[in-house]
């Protein structure tokens, strides 16, 4: 499978990675991370162009988590679960989660397979407003993609090898990033407010 996606995104390039990310961040089965690995791989090999291919990753997981959000404004989250293809493990943790830390699980989920495609329709049936919606899962979303297209650039001819690593070591890396991440923005937040 991972050759297929490979001859598949070198194939069709930034445009595929759009509906892949669009369709993945949405709820459908595809392997997001893995896809932005590859291409940042394919970017520092010279396969993909790199502003493209940035530009078409972040405006996929933007169109695919905007449209779980209209959706949850519109039908309202408990009419949707049966339709995305999330687990109802994954949705009632989602739920919980979004009631306890909303705004933030919207900047940091995408980091939790099964999560991430549950936060924007909690967002929208919560109903949380679309300016402070798009503020963290719009960040998020652009933090996501950078990091696995980095990791993939950085990896390069040996994405692979890296991949494999992460699946097993990911948790134990991701995590403290995550919290390290969350903790300053935080309190750069609480400042510049307080600063107001």
């Amino acid at each position: 499978m991972e050759t297929r996606l490979l001859q598949w995104l070198s194939h069709y390039g930034p445009s595929a990675l759009f509906f892949a990310q669009m369709l993945g961040i949405f709820g459908l089965p595809i392997p997001d991370e893995f896809l932005l690995t590859v291409a940042g791989a394919l970017i520092r090999e010279g396969h993909l162009p790199i502003g493209w291919t940035l530009l078409a990753a972040i405006a996929g997981a933007f169109s695919g988590i905007s449209l779980s959000y209209v959706l949850g404004r519109t039908i309202g989250m408990a009419a949707l679960h049966r339709v995305v293809h999330v687990s109802d493990a994954s949705f009632g943790l989602a739920q919980r989660w979004f009631h306890r830390y909303g705004r933030w699980l919207l900047m940091f989920g995408y980091y939790i397979p099964g999560v991430r495609h549950c936060t924007a329709l909690a967002a929208g049936s919560a109903p949380l407003q679309y300016r402070e919606f798009a503020l963290f899962a719009y960040t998020g979303g652009v933090i996501w993609c950078l990091s696995f297209l980095t990791f993939g650039y950085l990896t390069g001819p040996h994405w692979r090898t890296a991949w494999h690593a992460l699946e097993r070591m990911g948790p134990y890396v991701f995590i403290p990033l995550l919290a390290l991440l969350a903790v300053g923005i935080y309190y750069t937040w609480r400042r510049t407010r307080s600063a107001m």
